[in-house]
């Protein structure tokens, strides 16, 4: 397989829609029993939060953190007032009458056969499928593509709730053993273990705390690399910072105590690495990453050669690698340098030097987010204004065709070997269900493998993209999805959901949970803000650090437009992002609380002057700055949600959901927040947040979990929209 860099930028924000969209509650309530037609109608009662004298010295500035002790989600009180949050969102959500009636809907629709891309290794093809509402996706393998699929693993048999998820996957060169990763109730903790393929059994490896790493063969099929840290404090291991990532080769049937360090930097503590095997298998690419920033190291190890060293090729973090193959001692990277928007290079290891390096396909309008190697050729996919491009080119360079892709929407895979002559591939929009395709290099054509059947009809349903000015003057695209016939008389429920950040760009996809939102009425838009990826490396740049007020600016202008264009109106609009997106969500609702009628923020960075004390939340701080540093600290305290929350203000109606095992980003920024904003709430619009419990940051979470999240989101928001 080819090597990809992967990094902590695209970890940082949850896998899907779906996932980024999961709400959780927690409280405890007297609510009044008498009928409520108007949500904002009739007050709460809210769980009294302790409140501490705590005072933190910030450059001269003094921040006073009244619930720090909500840090500890293991202490007595802490669990107390969870439960006691948790208590009172049920109980405010089991009076939604709606509620039943949209899970059920949710349900049915969500029953569906969803498929991954197939690949091929060795004399077999491996894929997975979800018959529809099993919690975990299952891994298939089979000889050839007629033949009867056989299941090699299920993870929905590893738990009664379907809390153990598959977290990463990678087959020996030969196709017969199976290296897996597991990840328990949703953290970014692993275990791996390996599978002969043939039988089906397990053999007696295990590899522990591994986290932020996949796996990477040997030719040989003897062991593979991979990257972990320190064994951790099991009582604190979900919210202790993770320093000192190492990179292992580990032999098959040895104990992971004899595992080889292959590489660490003792005086690196925030280094990490990515270990790869070559196509040809001469080589292992290593990847170095330093927190979130996408500016990476490139080193590698000559696997041909006994003791070989590990060798540095790139040796500056100014910019982003990602190795594509390898002809030999020419490697091929795609990378940013001098080129924003991506480009592809060639370096000959034997003459490394800057001087000798060849550009072989430009940068162009589009923006470059992978390559692959196929038929001999390069498989170029580009976002142009966030919809899926691709493109072919052979090693030279020339132009050879574009892929005819099946509508306007994503498209994703084209894996495989240097001269294979068929790939798959995947694609979807906002209306077209996640659908695979055979492709054939050699005639361009593409062939329909498997096509999910959703019981609706997209014919009922239109995409729109339009372009809109932001406070600078900035365009900025927005896709907006709804039932044709729309009238625009400013009375329809909106949901405006984004991300802006990390380089991250968001690009049509198909979500149940968002159709359920259209057949209701609601128009689904999504806004491709700064701090995206979706126009290249500067669209990034312009919305981190001392520039992350663009990205708030841009969402707020995207309601804005949306109000201007009787679309909807502040009384029908609620917004709504996860992680990353929940802070945009946090910031902007603390900023415009009269914008917006409802928020939903979930599990969100809101504490910016903290968040680099937990977890990996320090490898953050290349995308947001420092409040260690004077002037970081200025923007950072200036758009923190929790300390932007001000007493006596009308905030809308708000559902925070956060997790009790989210180790990425822990659930102590939703606890503060929660207490906070529950305690200078103006008015009777609700403040809740909902805990799930044995779950984490959103991958691998039970299609049960996703499903009553959905019922829950929808029900809130029929509620305190005033929907019909």
């Amino acid at each position: 397989m080819q090597v990809r860099r992967k990094s902590l930028r695209w970890m940082f924000f949850v896998i899907s829609l779906a996932v980024h969209l999961i709400w959780f509650y927690s409280g405890q309530s007297c609510l009044e029993s008498q009928a409520m037609p108007n949500a904002n109608s009739f007050p709460l009662t809210y769980p009294v939060t302790q409140q501490v004298k705590q005072i933190d010295d910030y450059h001269g500035v003094k921040v006073a953190d009244p619930y720090r002790w909500l840090e500890d989600p293991d202490a007595p009180e802490t669990r107390q007032w969870i439960e006691a949050q948790n208590q009172l969102t049920f109980d405010y959500l089991s009076q939604i009458p709606q509620r039943a009636a949209i899970q059920q809907r949710l349900t049915n629709l969500w029953d569906f056969e969803k498929y991954g891309i197939p690949f091929k290794q060795g004399d077999r093809y491996f894929y997975s499928k979800n018959d529809g509402l099993q919690n975990q996706s299952v891994l298939y393998t089979l000889k050839s593509l007629d033949a009867t699929p056989t299941v090699l693993l299920d993870p929905n048999k590893l738990s009664e709730d379907g809390t153990v998820a598959l977290s990463g996957i990678a087959v020996s060169e030969d196709g017969q053993r199976l290296a897996y990763g597991l990840s328990i109730s949703g953290s970014d903790w692993q275990e791996w273990k390996v599978r002969d393929v043939e039988t089906g059994h397990d053999l007696d490896d295990r590899v522990q705390w591994v986290k932020f790493s996949g796996a990477s063969w040997t030719h040989d099929g003897e062991g593979f690399f991979y990257s972990r840290y320190d064994a951790p404090n099991e009582k604190t291991k979900l919210e202790d910072v993770n320093y000192f990532q190492k990179l292992y080769y580990h032999r098959l049937g040895t104990p992971q105590s004899d595992d080889v360090l292959i590489y660490e930097r003792s005086d690196k503590k925030d280094w990490g690495f990515n270990g790869g095997v070559t196509e040809d298998g001469r080589y292992l690419i290593v990847s170095v990453w330093l927190g979130t920033d996408p500016r990476n190291l490139v080193f590698y190890k000559d696997l041909s050669a006994a003791d070989a060293p590990v060798v540095e090729l790139i040796t500056a973090f100014e910019a982003a690698y990602s190795f594509i193959d390898n002809d030999g001692n020419h490697f091929w990277f795609s990378t940013d340098l001098d080129a924003p928007r991506g480009r592809v290079i060639e370096i000959d290891i034997t003459q490394p030097d800057r001087a000798h390096w060849q550009e072989i396909i430009p940068q162009v309008t589009e923006t470059l987010q992978g390559a692959s190697v196929l038929n001999n050729w390069f498989v170029l996919s580009y976002l142009k204004d966030a919809r899926s491009q691709i493109k072919i080119v052979d090693l030279q360079g020339k132009f050879i065709r574009e892929v005819a892709l099946p509508g306007i929407g994503s498209a994703g895979g084209f894996g495989g070997k240097r001269y294979d002559t068929e790939t798959f591939y995947a694609f979807t929009s906002f209306t077209a269900p996640t659908t695979i395709y055979r492709y054939n290099l050699m005639t361009g054509e593409s062939t329909l493998y498997r096509q999910p059947q959703v019981d609706f009809n997209p014919d009922d349903y239109e995409t729109e993209q339009i372009f809109y000015a932001s406070k600078d003057g900035t365009q900025v695209p927005m896709f907006i999805v709804h039932k044709k016939g729309l009238k625009r008389d400013g009375t329809n429920p909106t949901y405006l959901y984004a991300y802006g950040g990390f380089g991250a760009s968001i690009t049509p996809s198909f979500s149940v949970s968002s159709l359920i939102w259209m057949e209701m009425g609601g128009i689904y838009a999504i806004p491709n803000l700064r701090g995206g990826g979706e126009y290249g490396e500067d669209w990034h740049q312009a919305g981190m650090k001392l520039k992350k007020q663009n990205v708030f600016d841009d969402f707020i202008a995207a309601a804005e437009w949306l109000i201007e264009h009787h679309y909807t109106s502040s009384k029908k609009l609620a917004i709504a992002g996860g992680s990353n997106g929940g802070l945009l969500v946090g910031a902007c609702m603390t900023q415009r609380p009269d914008l917006f009628a409802a928020a939903l923020p979930a599990v969100g960075v809101m504490d910016m002057l903290r968040f680099h004390k937990f977890t990996i939340g320090w490898a953050w701080m290349s995308e947001y700055g420092s409040p260690d540093d004077p002037e970081e600290f200025k923007a950072l305290y200036a758009y923190s949600p929790l300390h932007n929350l001000k007493p006596n203000t009308a905030y809308p109606a708000t559902l925070i959901t956060t997790a009790d095992h989210d180790d990425r980003v822990v659930p102590a920024h939703s606890f503060k927040f929660a207490a906070a904003l529950q305690a200078v709430q103006q008015g009777h619009a609700p403040a809740l947040i909902r805990i799930e419990t044995k779950a984490g940051h959103g991958a691998g979470k039970p299609t049960a979990k996703l499903i009553e999240e959905a019922a829950d989101r929808w029900a809130f928001l029929v509620r305190v929209l005033e929907m019909a």
